[in-house]
């Protein structure tokens, strides 16, 4: 028996494990949806090829997903949306650490500069070239 197959209850598991933190992701600000739905998708190509088809079908994630495969790109709306997202969380941050003085002043800078990192590694990313009339994005 190869490693994939002895392996693919594991694939499976982290295939929808991150799909459900992906989702999770939509409804709570600060938790990214795209990388873990990436994730999901490489997961499952080890794992589930049902639900790699279904995420690549998906009108949302399936053009980010082939875009991160083929180009290791991000499309410039999903980089306009995370950055909006994190400046929210961190003025968020800022707000609670200013309301709640016991909060200690590295447990809102550790993660405003995390999201720093993360903001400025994904804008760091190539765009997706222009989809053509034979693009799949």
């Amino acid at each position: 028996m190869n490693e994939r197959r002895r392996f693919r209850w594991a694939w499976w598991l982290l295939a929808y494990a991150s799909l459900g933190v992906g989702i999770v992701g939509i409804f709570v600000p600060g938790l990214p949806t795209t990388v873990f739905v990436i994730i999901a998708a490489w997961a499952a190509a080890r794992g589930s090829k049902r639900l790699e088809q279904r995420l690549l079908a998906h009108p949302t994630f399936g053009p980010m997903i082939l875009a991160w495969r083929e180009h290791r790109a991000v499309p410039r709306r999903a980089k306009w949306a995370a950055t909006w997202t994190m400046l929210a969380c961190a003025v968020l941050l800022l707000l609670v650490m200013v309301a709640v003085p016991s909060h200690r002043a590295w447990m809102v800078f550790l993660p405003i500069g995390c999201m720093t990192v993360v903001g400025t590694w994904l804008w760091l990313r190539p765009e997706p070239p222009p989809a053509g009339p034979d693009s799949p994005l």
